[in-house]
């Protein structure tokens, strides 16, 4: 068969998911990646893009759903960038994600015949997130409005499905609480309100560009951060008492100023508008101070789970050194350090280093050490000291180790390393390393931190294989 053209309609089957959760079909042997297509459906879909190895369509048609096709809640979907899979059942969910991590083990890693253990999913499928960052964007169009009736030119929503430059404007998420629904509303009719002007990245003008909230699922405190371009602190003032009168949980209400064209929720300075500058939450009988720019486990319930799993494997005995590589805000370090003699974390954010020496004060914990930069560098600097560890835990990025970072891993030679990792294509490449640097891949677990997601997290353990 000729390679179809654009535009053209094929009737197709589709028979699996690609990363990221496309669905795949075959035209005689032509691969079509159809967003929104499952395993099982009939389709007729129109071509959109075609290269000579592949081709990408639209669905025209469901001529026979799949079996694991179900109505999804969320009436932006299809249309937001979040939740490309509430239309899959979770038990479908959760075996395309089990499959996606051993795809990438055996195809990126070489990794074959590897114990994966059964995934494991989550009791709460919505409401889960503790935290949501939303964009502030001109409106289309200038009559458009708001939800609720307000006028006004702006939105404050998540980014439309591959359109990075569009922005949906969202009343309210699935994914987070109503509380944080109520504050995500509140917030827009202030801004409205107060005829806030939104920063547009051409010009370089304009004051808002984010919103970012936070939850204590345990604690029940509430964060707002919000992202602009120059510290107007008496324009936002008054916001810290409309949230309040809102939620009596509203705990922290923050400005973090990015004057940056650079499109990120991360400032270079920060002002406290009401509250404190962080909310607390508890796990694994812990308790954690949390600030608008640090980082902590997404998925609270899911993340106790996880953490469980982390110091079950470390397989400590009371007398380990163990070094605890990107530890964020010190969770895993702190629960690690009630059962080793001494734990080091190291992580980047010099904000979350912060909160991790304050974690570790407010919770009488004595015996970690945190260190503030990039573990390509700062491993090497402590291997070099005479610093040696018999377990090690990573909890890298999406982009996993740096190779720098890696060889220093292999080079400290750890008894028993335990892989933390968001991202099954970068597990594989640096558990495939590590197998070739002298270790064994005991076994891997997936873990479902984001239903409705194509995201799926993965913790590994490895064993130094003694010669």
């Amino acid at each position: 068969m000729a390679r179809p053209k654009r535009g053209e309609i094929l009737s197709l089957t589709i028979d699996d998911l690609a990363f990221g959760g496309e669905g795949v079909g075959r035209a005689d042997g032509y691969v079509v990646f159809v967003p929104g297509a499952l395993p099982g459906d009939r389709l007729r879909v129109r071509l959109v893009q075609v290269r000579s190895r592949f081709g990408r369509g639209v669905i025209d048609e469901v001529l026979e759903p799949s079996p694991q096709r179900v109505e999804a809640p969320c009436p932006y979907f299809g249309r937001c960038g979040g939740c490309r899979l509430q239309h899959v059942a979770y038990p479908a969910q959760l075996a395309f994600k089990a499959k996606q991590v051993a795809d990438a083990l055996e195809r990126l890693g070489g990794l074959r015949d590897v114990l994966l253990r059964p995934i494991i999913g989550a009791d709460e499928t919505f409401g889960y997130r503790n935290k949501m960052e939303f964009t502030v964007a001109r409106a289309r169009g200038s009559a458009a409005g708001g939800p609720g009736g307000i006028p006004n030119d702006l939105v404050v929503g998540l980014h439309e499905t591959e359109r990075y430059d569009s922005v949906l404007d969202i009343e309210r998420c699935l994914l987070q609480s109503d509380r944080m629904n109520g504050l995500l509303a509140e917030a827009r009719a202030f801004f409205a309100d107060r005829g806030l002007t939104v920063y547009e990245q051409d010009p370089g003008e304009g004051l808002l560009r984010f919103l970012m909230l936070r939850e204590g699922k345990h604690t029940g405190e509430l964060m707002t951060n919000v992202v602009t371009s120059a510290p107007a602190v008496s324009e936002l003032a008054p916001l810290v008492g409309r949230l309040q009168a809102r939620d009596a949980g509203t705990t922290s209400v923050v400005m973090n100023v990015n004057p940056k064209k650079a499109s990120v929720a991360v400032g270079v300075e920060e002002h406290l508008l009401g509250g404190r500058d962080h909310i607390r939450e508890r796990v694994g009988g812990l308790t954690f101070r949390v600030s608008a720019n640090s980082f902590f486990q997404t998925n609270t319930r899911q993340a106790e789970r996880l953490f469980e799993l982390v110091v079950d494997s470390a397989g400590l005995t009371g007398t380990e050194t163990v070094l605890d590589l990107y530890s964020g805000t010190g969770a895993i370090s702190l629960l690690l350090a009630r059962r080793a003699r001494w734990v080091y974390g190291v992580e980047l954010a010099q904000a979350a280093v912060d909160d991790a020496g304050a974690n570790a004060a407010a919770n009488g914990i004595t015996n970690c050490t945190f260190l503030s930069g990039e573990v390509r560098f700062v491993l090497p600097s402590l291997i070099a000291k005479g610093v040696t560890a018999e377990v090690v835990v990573a909890d890298p990025p999406r982009a996993g180790f740096h190779p720098k970072a890696l060889h220093a891993l292999i080079t400290l030679g750890a008894r028993r390393v335990v892989y933390v990792s968001c991202n099954p294509t970068t597990l594989a490449r640096d558990l495939g390393e590590l197998v070739r640097g002298g270790y064994r891949l005991e076994w891997v677990q997936p873990v479902d931190m984001f239903p409705h997601t194509p995201h799926i997290e993965a913790v590994a353990r490895l064993e130094r294989v003694v010669s």
